[in-house]
């Protein structure tokens, strides 16, 4: 294949992983918490409009107006001077994010609602709160939960008083703030804090946007929608809104056509403030109900006004001091408290600095400083997303691939660079949100290193397929360490915990002697993947194979029950794929004995000259071999130690006593093994239990009571090995006793 061909399909493949990779990003919200943040991070502080004020109720204001420092304890005539002071001053709109749900002083809150409707331009926050109901069937039994959301306004007198109602839902949760609502879902589409108080805020062009409508869909428009001022008159700013978004919800082109037509060249003049206010109120109906907030900067940023100042404005005030133009402006009121850690209307935000989180009407001020530029954080569509990322990919691959690889890397990093640059000036200047997480910091050097790899593994094939041929013979961490440095294979050997697992296939001799070599050498293998399998899969390793037997190993640095318990699961899984494989074979059958002993011993690379062998070398070994030999004489399949055994649980053993083994000249207290415990059935169980009380006669050296208890253990299991042994030796020891200094361990004498 050519060099242009392999390009190619290379340069696709990683625009296919970058997809990938996005679609992963965006699904665990990786764009949003890295992507995002840092474009906030490098565009640094954005200039506010100077259409939004906040007042704060903050602490500087409980002092010099000697109130509580709780300002839901402050009296609501205070916030009627407010109010009062507000409108003298010609503002636009003032929203209270401030509940009232609770009556206060009569007089006070009668004072506060009769500034309220005097003003003429008030919006109170309702409070949303969840309630989790249960679902009850036709018979009255629970079958789920279901929760509802129940909108809480403010006090009558203050409701009706106030032009307009509307919620301000944010989730408060130990994360970073991100989105706000345009329309609550789950409590009926409700429009919220921020847009209701925009809707109230472009009055001045609401008229012109009645004749918009009319004119893309005159019959309609003149029906559904009042002017200004039967609006204000009957208090409906919240059903206008409503009206308003049912009707661009049915008409998805309508928002279309109304801004071709207010950027037709012979639209009817108009200042640009005000087209961009026509052009936000469509945007608000158009567009989805939640969206990404546009922070501009840390608390505070939104130019933000003491509480105090405002009632003293008839004083030589700070407000008359610093000159501040309230007229024509949307005026947020609530708690913000810039300088307190311990502020409790905080949300942390990517701005959060210091433990001051931005406060809950400064996030009402920013929506509607979003709504009034028309400057909401603008994700791409998805499609559009998934391309950007798919040909920028395609880009890095050609360009790795048909450059040395130092010149790569300066291009990959201008390229980068230059990308930054326009994403970071189109998300300035019109909030536009392109990928950054995937493109920059995953493809990037992913394809750089990436393409370096492919031509190092191009390189060392040779190398490559001898080292997988030698993962055939070691263990993988073996042939990293031979990889790394070859000397290693005379001095690399270590002391570990192990627990060494034997196998020897009965029946192998006569069935080499009968069968051809060819068939043998397909059968054996076949063998040995059947009981290979369960080592892989229990974390072993295979050590060593001849002929019919195998050793295998579960080694650690010190004594841990893991590896044990991995071994014992281990050895039961190969009696399951012994028994299988000779369904399988059909004819020939291989019984399998197995023998496992637990210590200490020494692994490593054994041999001398040009041929070395990994093997654990010490007693372990030896014993373990043993072990597995005690089969013959028990008639048993798996028998374990002792030091195997040691805190371990889950299986069902049953110990067949202490044994000396060929060659050995300490005991050794060997168990069967006979199956996980909720494998196991009845019989066994008693099987095991009957035994037990005959091995303690055995020990007792009460014969009778031990004859009759095998005798009954081989009338549950006519083939029960170990009882069978036990029998023959208590009958020969009731004929002729041991003597005195008989210990009832047993020596094995023969191999």
């Amino acid at each position: 294949m050519s060099r242009l061909a392999h390009a190619i399909i290379i340069s696709l493949l990683i625009g296919m992983l970058g997809v990938i990779a996005s679609f992963i990003c965006i699904a665990c919200g990786l764009e949003e918490k890295i992507g995002l943040d840092l474009l906030f991070r490098l565009r640094g502080l954005s200039k506010p409009p100077s259409d939004v004020i906040i007042v704060s109720l903050d602490k500087t204001s409980a002092d010099n107006l000697n109130l509580p420092r709780d300002p839901e304890k402050w009296p609501r005539s205070y916030h009627a001077r407010l109010t009062e002071n507000l409108k003298k001053q010609g503002v636009a709109v003032i929203a209270f994010d401030i509940l009232f749900e609770e009556p206060s002083d009569k007089e006070h809150d009668n004072e506060f609602a009769h500034a309220i409707s005097n003003a003429g331009n008030v919006v109170l926050c309702e409070c949303l709160e969840q309630d989790t109901k249960s679902l009850k069937d036709m018979e009255g039994k629970d079958i789920g939960n279901y929760v509802t959301e129940e909108i809480i306004p403010p006090i009558p007198p203050l409701a009706q008083a106030a032009l307009a109602l509307a919620p301000f839902p944010l989730p408060k949760v130990p994360v970073q703030l991100r989105q706000y609502w345009i329309f609550k879902e789950g409590a009926g589409d409700t429009p919220t804090l921020p847009v209701v108080a925009f809707q109230i805020f472009a009055f001045e062009v609401h008229d012109e946007f009645i004749r918009l409508l009319e004119k893309i869909n005159p019959q309609q428009a003149e029906k559904l929608f009042p002017d200004k001022d039967a609006i204000i008159r009957n208090r409906s700013v919240e059903e206008n809104i409503l009206a308003l978004r049912d009707h661009f919800s049915e008409n998805p082109s309508a928002g279309e056509k109304m801004i071709e037509e207010i950027n037709n060249p012979n639209y009817l003049s108009f200042d640009p403030k005000k087209k961009r206010i026509l052009k936000s109120l469509i945007e608000i109906y158009q567009g989805p109900k939640d969206r990404y907030l546009n922070y501009y900067g840390p608390p505070g940023t939104i130019e933000t006004v003491p509480y105090y100042q405002i009632l003293q404005h008839h004083e030589e005030s700070a407000v008359k001091k610093r000159q501040l133009d309230l007229n024509g402006k949307a005026v947020f009121i609530g708690l913000s408290e810039t300088m307190r850690p311990t502020e409790k209307d905080g949300f942390p935000t990517v701005f959060s600095q210091n433990g001051i989180d931005i406060s809950g009407v400064e996030i009402a001020a920013s929506v509607f400083a979003n709504l009034l530029e028309g400057k909401p954080i603008k994700p791409t569509a998805i499609p559009v997303n998934y391309a950007i990322i798919f040909f920028w990919g395609v880009l890095l691959g050609i360009l790795c691939l048909f450059t040395p690889l130092a010149t790569a890397a300066i291009s990959l990093i201008s390229l980068s660079a230059l990308y930054l640059g326009f994403i970071l000036f189109q998300f300035d200047k019109t909030g536009s949100w392109y990928p950054i997480t995937i493109p920059l910091f995953f493809q990037a050097p992913t394809t750089y290193f990436g393409i370096l790899l492919w031509k190092f593994c191009i390189v060392n094939k040779e190398r490559q397929n001898i080292r997988k041929a030698f993962e055939n013979y070691l263990p993988e961490k073996e042939v990293e360490k031979l990889a790394r440095n070859l000397g290693d294979i005379k001095t690399d050997t270590q002391i570990v915990y192990g627990t060494c697992l034997f196998t020897d296939a009965e029946q192998y001799t006569s069935l080499s002697e009968n069968m051809d070599l060819k068939e043998l050498s397909l059968f054996m293998n076949s063998y040995y993947e059947a009981i290979f399998k369960p080592i892989r899969r229990h974390d072993g390793i295979v050590s060593d194979v001849k002929g019919d037997c195998m050793l295998s190993i579960w080694a650690t640095a010190q004594p841990d029950t893991a590896p044990r318990r991995k071994a014992c699961t281990a050895a039961l899984d190969i009696s399951k794929a012994v028994e299988k494989f000779k369904q399988d074979a059909d004819t020939f059958h291989l019984p399998t004995r197995i023998g496992l002993h637990s210590g200490y011993i020494s692994i490593g690379n054994i041999g001398a000259m040009n041929h070395y062998e990994y093997r654990p070398v010490g007693d372990i070994v030896n014993t373990a071999s043993r072990i597995e030999n005690l089969n013959k004489y028990l008639g048993t399949r798996i028998l374990i130690s002792k030091e195997v055994l040691h805190q371990i649980d889950g299986f069902l053993t049953r110990k067949v006593g202490e044994f000396i083994l060929k060659g050995k000249s300490k005991p050794v207290v060997i168990y069967e093994l006979i199956s996980r415990k909720e494998e196991s059935s009845e019989q066994q169980r008693d099987l095991c239990t009957i035994f037990t009380e005959g091995l303690t006669a055995y020990y007792r050296q009460s014969w009778e009571e031990a004859i009759n208890a095998f005798r009954t253990c081989i009338k549950i299991n006519k083939q029960d090995g170990p009882s069978t042994y036990y029998l023959e030796k208590c009958e020969g020891y009731r004929a002729n006793h041991p003597g005195e200094i008989w210990t009832g361990v047993n020596r094995i004498d023969n191999k």
